[in-house]
């Protein structure tokens, strides 16, 4: 029996799904720079309009199925992403004064090596040899990246350097958020998640003495945007997908993430990447694609993508 539209429909959208928040996401970078603004800044604003806007929802949510006051989950890992996740904003649009759109993005994605070598060491999960040869494929193209920066200035290494510290706490939000998301639903963690990371950075910016006041009327149409685009559309189209793909097809897709990114940055910010990062880059892609796939047949239910 041939299938209905509404059939074919339903296959599309989750793929629909994934393609659109690989361009959200894809986005992020442009709204850091267009913002005008410190880093830390348009990180705190991204994420606490993402919050007012979910609020609505969070208070339906509530209205329909209250909580259980007999059953108070821990905040522990909420409480742990957030500050991964505040710490991750910090670092990663701090980068991009520093290094390319293209640099930032797939060093900023790279955390999956991270969480593969948690893993290993602190959950015992057996890594086979494709996980040691994609790793060693990515730090080889993170090291012609990185070295191409360095022998331009050194201070546009410093871009990479944070944009892989910033990696270092994303895998650490991958970890928190696997096990907190366990007591929660996804809408209620995404606000909570949200919250908690916005006055993370509110803290880490007082301490930078940025200040949040004072930008002109176009970082705030950015803070804005950026919230509902690259916050909540990106991460609500990822959650859609994977509730109708298997995590193993929408995992190594969005790796596509950095490549879309490199290739909005020509047009949209002027910058063209030389052949040795292009080179860097589809090696460290390739050594990614490697280590997600070998440590998604170790866990059988990896954590989802994010930036």
């Amino acid at each position: 029996m041939k299938p209905s539209f509404s059939d074919r429909l339903t296959a599309i959208l989750p793929y629909a799904a994934l393609a659109v928040s690989i361009l959200a996401l894809s986005l992020s970078a442009m709204f850091v720079r267009w913002a005008n603004a410190p880093g830390p800044v348009t990180g705190f604003y991204r994420l606490l309009f993402s919050a007012l806007m979910l609020t609505p929802f969070i208070i339906r949510q509530h209205r329909q199925n209250p909580p259980a006051h007999n059953n108070r989950p821990s905040l522990f890992f909420p409480a742990l992403a957030a500050l991964a996740t505040a710490l991750d904003f910090a670092f990663w649009n701090t980068s991009l004064a520093y290094t390319t759109a293209a640099n930032a993005t797939l060093i900023g994605n790279s955390a999956p090596l991270w969480v593969a070598l948690a893993g290993l060491l602190f959950f015992g999960e057996r890594l086979k040899r494709d996980f040691w040869a994609g790793l060693g494929l990515a730090m080889t193209g993170a090291i012609l990246i990185m070295g191409s920066d360095f022998l331009v200035h050194p201070r546009i290494g410093l871009g990479d350097l944070m944009a892989l510290a910033a990696s270092f706490f994303y895998a650490i939000y991958y970890l928190a958020t696997e096990r907190g998301r366990r007591s929660f639903s996804a809408l209620t963690y995404a606000w909570m998640m949200s919250i908690l990371a916005a006055i993370f950075l509110f803290f880490i910016n007082l301490l930078l003495g940025n200040p949040l006041l004072g930008y002109p009327a176009q970082s705030w149409v950015i803070f804005i945007i950026a919230a509902f685009v690259s916050q909540i559309l990106g991460y609500m189209f990822i959650t859609y997908a994977l509730g109708h793909l298997p995590a193993s097809v929408v995992a190594p897709t969005m790796i596509g993430q950095p490549l879309m990114t490199t290739l909005l940055a020509i047009p949209l910010l002027g910058e063209i990447p030389s052949l040795l990062q292009i080179i860097g880059g589809i090696i460290a892609l390739t050594g990614i694609f490697i280590v997600n796939q070998a440590h998604n047949r170790v866990t059988k239910n990896p954590p989802e993508l994010q930036i």
